[in-house]
């Protein structure tokens, strides 16, 4: 068994829930887009300024890495929610909105929410058991919207 598919089976035991994964469907995108919001806060030195990169851009090379290693189609479809990301931040940017202040709080939010349907599951939070399934459950995001397109993951 691919380790994509032993990690999405997993992931997915502690998912059946309808609520919890109409949660998760809101709450593991916007969690990733905070948490990049929140590290590209984070001020660099003038060397990683001057070429208008953040820790964020420089952090998303390695996890990009990461789901390419899992699988091409999620590694591309990371890609596309990264740059959706950085659009992102550079729209709060323009509208003059704080983005560590704003990512924060909805950081906050998002993972009430998980940890409600978690609750509601029953069952704990795979990262507990592996903290690796932070980065699966965008995955594993992913893997639905690319099943309903007829594409193999």
């Amino acid at each position: 068994m691919r380790q994509i598919d032993r990690l999405l089976n997993e992931y997915g035991q502690s998912h059946t829930n309808r609520t919890n994964i109409l949660i998760h469907a809101i709450a593991v995108p916007a969690i990733y887009f905070v948490t990049v919001g929140l590290i590209w806060s984070i001020p660099v030195p003038d060397f990683i300024a001057y070429f208008g990169a953040t820790w964020a851009h420089v952090l998303m090379i390695p996890v990009l890495y990461y789901y390419f290693r899992l699988s091409g189609p999620i590694g591309a479809a990371m890609t596309l929610l990264s740059i959706l990301t950085f659009l992102g931040i550079r729209l709060l940017v323009y509208l003059d909105i704080s983005v560590w202040q704003f990512c924060l709080a909805l950081f906050v939010v998002m993972w009430i929410l998980q940890f409600i349907g978690h609750h509601i599951e029953g069952k704990k939070p795979s990262f507990f058991k592996d903290v690796q399934f932070l980065l699966v459950g965008p995955a594993w995001w992913w893997v639905h919207w690319l099943k309903r397109m007829n594409i193999s993951y």
